[in-house]
């Protein structure tokens, strides 16, 4: 065999078993790109997004999108030449496996967790744009949780109401924990609670929940290394429960999205309710898109996957972009072209800021830079 033939044969096997390691060979990283964005003043799968019964709405025109980011499954592993692709692609990015799913999180694990805390964002964002507007809104302290095998096994329930601890009237979650460690374990404590069929049909009536009954609970002493949402600590007292806080909506409002998870629409959840309750256009015809958490107070908060956003909304035809403060920095350092970023920190700034992209007076559009 002549050597060059040789040397082309040699080469060409070698190649091939370069091509196979690419393939088979696993990489710990996992990838994001950009996902679909849906508009919260329009319609999902044929229904509205927001749907408000028990007060007057107006139509709302233009766009306030919120937008996702995909990313591969936690039981999908990248082989070498997917990882180099998607490193190499302006359309998407390559992270470490454990950056998306931390401690052998499961994919499943991961979607009820997204699960919950888009739960949590529609509830914020409800709160957040009926306080933006002077809508009274009424928080009680509830049961979140009940800790399997405690004191509370049985006798609190997750969704009851708690009114007061041995008497004393409950404003904030962290109120029962330091109302009960006041106790020597194996002490009773006495809670008040509205049970919580009872809070339910108060919240379906729009009405606040009312009246109460008396339970008591004897304590136990808290595990040495942790708590369980209360004060944990050798020697404190405790009843298993962790409270948190849940709202009486005067008027019913309903987030129909399926398959979205995480806490980064809820910004544009909160903006979508204002539209939709007050006359006129807050978009002014515009197409608007953007991200953020929100917690009740309307503060708004940074979420991940910034970038893939980004390309996500200009490609769905976004011109401006609601982006959170701490998200700035890295947002402006890779804006796509014809996108103008909008900086906010509160749902007081975005409405604001969407006054001044309804009018056309955008010169003074509060915006992010890369220092």
């Amino acid at each position: 065999m002549p050597r060059s033939t040789a040397t082309m044969l040699a080469s060409a096997l070698v190649l091939i078993a370069l091509l196979c390691a690419g393939v088979l060979i696993k990489v710990p990283y996992s990838e994001m790109s950009p996902g679909p964005t849906v508009n919260t003043l329009g319609d999902a799968r044929g229904e509205p997004v927001l749907q408000i019964s028990g007060r007057k709405t107006y139509p709302a025109s233009g766009h306030l999108n919120m937008t996702t980011v995909r990313v591969t499954g936690a039981d999908y592993r990248m082989n070498i030449f997917e990882a180099v692709y998607g490193w190499l692609a302006h359309d998407s990015v390559v992270v470490p496996h454990d950056t998306l799913y931390p401690d052998g999180k499961t994919e499943e694990q991961s979607t009820q967790e997204n699960a919950e805390e888009f739960s949590q964002s529609q509830e914020s964002a409800k709160v957040a744009a009926l306080k933006e507007l002077d809508i009274p809104v009424a928080t009680q302290v509830v049961v979140s949780t009940v800790v399997k095998g405690s004191p509370a096994e049985d006798k609190l329930h997750a969704g009851d109401v708690i009114k007061a601890v041995d008497g004393t009237a409950v404003k904030e979650p962290g109120d029962v924990a330091k109302l009960v460690t006041k106790h020597q374990p194996g002490e009773d404590v006495t809670f008040t609670i509205i049970p919580a069929k009872t809070a339910a049909a108060a919240e379906k009536a729009g009405r606040a929940p009312e009246g109460g009954e008396e339970i008591t609970i004897r304590t136990a002493k808290a595990p040495a290394a942790e708590g369980d949402g209360e004060e944990g600590g050798k020697d404190r007292a405790i009843v298993g429960i962790r409270a948190g806080t849940d709202h009486t909506f005067p008027f019913e409002i309903d987030i129909k999205l399926a398959d979205v998870g995480g806490p980064s629409a809820g910004l544009m959840f909160s903006l979508g309710i204002i539209d939709k309750l007050t006359p006129g256009d807050l978009t002014g015809g515009k197409f608007v898109a953007g991200t953020g958490t929100i917690d009740d107070a309307g503060t708004v908060g940074p979420i991940g996957g910034i970038t893939m956003k980004l390309v996500g909304a200009r490609n769905a035809g976004a011109r401006y972009f609601l982006t959170p403060d701490d998200n700035c920095a890295s947002a402006a350092a890779d804006t796509p072209d014809g996108l103008t970023l909008v900086r906010v920190k509160t749902i007081e700034d975005a409405t604001k800021s969407m006054e001044q992209i309804r009018t056309g007076k955008t010169a003074g559009l509060p915006s992010c830079s890369t220092g």
